[in-house]
């Protein structure tokens, strides 16, 4: 019986985080939704503005469409990748909530904390792409064209490399937060984490490897960040622990205090109520003995 009993809360458990997790999707899918409809009617100033890198560093000044719908559709689809950039913020906040139950109370308290380190960092990540990545590599790129061959690319190939860059560094510049949630949750120590930091610069390359061009510099750029941010993450990560530690501490020390009061008002209690009775009988005694030896035994009577 009980452990019908069991299996059915667990079934139920089950379901109340499958609801709970499908109406987190659809917020998730509403705000992109609302975004989306506000950035289709300024789709074409978004081209205009996410093409300018490249576009500035051709000879000829423009791209090409190889699919006749494509001039249609890429606006749209740029308009949707922006607008799930742009719900960044909304999607973090709902990932959170639907794992903050599970979590500790000082686990809580960084919540918000993570929340707008992860939203900034994304955004950082993003703006590093277009405003440094960007211009350099389209400018190493166009500066290796071969002489009689004119670089024309595709728009629609054009939207998605520069989706995938994006995506890349607003992922790698999460690594901060990685690296204190990792500590966090107890799965290792940041001195763990400074033992495998060669291995992290290794990998760091390795990720550039397959999120970036076959160039080194664009490799680099994205390699170099990620085990800069690594190193910053071990920063906060130590910070973490030690206010840790040190609120444990002073939570062991005030407990240590509270029971020696106990103790020492206990032991206060007892003596004063056992205090009372001890003495009384004692000054009876002794004002009857001083009475008797007062007084001979003529006095006394027969």
């Amino acid at each position: 019986m009980a452990s019908g009993d069991e299996k059915v809360f667990e079934e139920q458990g089950f379901l109340s985080h499958l609801i709970e997790l499908r109406d987190r999707l659809l917020k998730c899918v509403l705000a992109v939704g609302l975004i989306f409809i506000v950035m289709v009617f300024f789709r074409q100033d978004i081209y205009a503005w996410l093409a300018n890198p490249l576009v500035s560093q051709l000879t000829n000044q423009q791209m090409i469409a190889t699919d006749v719908a494509t001039t249609f559709l890429t606006p749209f689809k740029l308009a949707l990748m922006v607008s799930i950039f742009l719900a960044v913020p909304v999607l973090l906040y709902q990932m959170w909530a639907f794992v903050a139950p599970g979590l500790y109370i000082h686990e809580k308290q960084l919540i918000a904390p993570l929340l707008i380190s992860s939203t900034l960092l994304f955004y950082t990540g993003v703006a590093f792409a277009y405003y440094v990545v960007f211009p350099l590599m389209f400018r190493f790129f166009v500066g290796q064209e071969p002489v009689g061959v004119a670089m024309m690319p595709d728009i629609r190939a054009y939207l998605d490399f520069v989706i995938t860059i994006f995506f890349a560094f607003g992922i790698a510049f999460e690594v901060p937060v990685a690296t204190v949630l990792v500590v966090v949750v107890g799965i290792t120590t940041p001195e763990n984490l400074v033992k495998i930091r060669p291995y992290i610069f290794v990998g760091a390359f390795i990720i550039g490897m397959f999120l970036t061009p076959p160039d080194m510099i664009s490799q680099t750029l994205l390699a170099l960040p990620m085990w800069l941010l690594y190193e910053v993450g071990i920063v906060f990560s130590r910070m973490y622990k030690k206010r840790i530690q040190a609120a444990s501490e002073a939570k062991d020390t005030l407990e240590d205090e509270m029971r020696e009061r106990e103790e020492q008002a206990q032991q206060e209690s007892k003596v004063s109520s056992e205090r009372p009775k001890g003495s009384y009988r004692n000054s009876l005694t002794d004002s009857m003995d001083d009475d008797l030896s007062d007084h001979t035994p003529e006095d006394l009577g027969p």
